[in-house]
């Protein structure tokens, strides 16, 4: 999912994502609370229509914002009393206020308001937050939502394998039509992630959607998904566009160097996007060190293209049963999960 945090993907417009055949948007309930804020998006009649996209939007809770972002937080059983990142002003959130906030966006998949822990954190701590993230499930469950629209559990317990079962477990019992696994990709060591994911991913419902926040490294992605993830979100690709660097399936590549000063190839050789099909890596990268806005939009054209079409091509991979040797190939490793799954015999559920 292309990142629209605060109802705009940066750089692109929602053609662009159109033309590139972007199923879903995220955007995020914590800065459109503190800006535009429910008023101005109630006003527009929800997110879809203020932002011009009549496509799924799927919106993050705030939890993890309000844990990352405030400059001052109290936690309470009831939510979070917080000051806000831009003026300092103090607010309060809690699941009930998260929910409301996404039910004016008018999402159609709302998160659930949850703690997010950060890494590294003691044990006691993580015990905690699991009970408080699903006495909050619960709660985001049962306050009223927009019409039509779907709420997705989010699994915690950091890098502890069996609070993550438990809180997996117990989310199952509440219901959601969907899960994510929370609290990865915050600092810990890759190899932890994938510990995270593996003590989840058995104990959420085959037939619902699994879903890991904050990822967008194509390598890590394809572990993801051959552990069972089935969605994505990163302000990856938008972000590093910004800073004169292109994704690529060889790896990052960083386009502002003086060694494509006189490069008249693409972005990325064989690559379709409007921004490889029409400008060389001379002129992109010219653009870049001018401080030229348009280069940055290029950059992020291919990007936000690059991150879409691996996806797509690893749904193709897993309808054909080639998804071990086209992505799990180079990477050293071929988790134990996907031996038995049925990604591996080519099962595209």
């Amino acid at each position: 999912m292309p990142v629209g945090t605060q109802a705009t993907v940066k750089a692109l417009e929602p053609r662009d994502l159109l033309a590139d055949d972007a199923q879903i948007v995220l955007s995020n309930t914590y800065h459109l609370f503190l800006r535009p804020g429910a008023e101005v998006l109630s006003a527009a009649g929800g997110l879809h229509r203020f932002m011009g996209w009549d496509r799924p939007i799927l919106t993050d809770s705030g939890g993890f914002q309000v844990f990352s972002l405030a400059k001052i937080r109290k936690l309470t059983d009831a939510g979070v009393v917080f000051n806000s990142h831009i003026d300092g002003h103090e607010f309060f959130m809690g699941p009930c206020e998260s929910m409301e906030m996404q039910r004016v966006i008018g999402s159609d998949i709302a998160m659930v308001f949850d703690e997010c822990l950060p890494y590294p954190c003691e044990r006691a701590r993580a015990e905690r937050s699991v009970e408080t993230t699903l006495a909050w499930a619960k709660m985001s469950k049962d306050v009223p939502h927009a019409p039509g629209q779907q709420v997705f559990g989010i699994v915690q317990g950091g890098v502890y394998g069996d609070l993550r079962r438990h809180c997996a477990e117990e989310l199952v019992k509440i219901g959601f039509p969907g899960y994510a696994i929370g609290g990865v990709s915050v600092g810990e060591p890759e190899a932890e992630m994938y510990r995270a994911v593996e003590a989840s991913v058995p104990y959420l419902p085959d037939d619902r959607p699994r879903y890991v926040m904050g990822l967008g490294v194509i390598r890590q992605m394809a572990q993801c998904v051959a552990r069972g993830i089935d969605m994505f979100d990163c302000v990856l690709p938008t972000r590093i566009a910004r800073h004169g660097t292109a994704v690529t399936r060889g790896g990052n590549i960083a386009i502002k160097a003086a060694v494509w000063a006189r490069d008249q190839g693409p972005v990325e050789e064989g690559c379709d996007c409007y921004c490889c099909r029409n400008f060389s890596r001379s002129y992109v990268r010219h653009l870049l060190n001018a401080g030229e806005m348009l280069g940055v939009r290029l950059l992020t054209i291919h990007n936000v293209h690059r991150l879409l079409c691996v996806m797509r091509e690893m749904r193709d991979a897993i309808s054909s049963g080639t998804f071990a040797e086209r992505f799990l190939r180079d990477c050293g490793h071929v988790p134990d999960i996907f031996q038995h799954s049925t990604i591996n015999k080519g099962d595209n559920r």
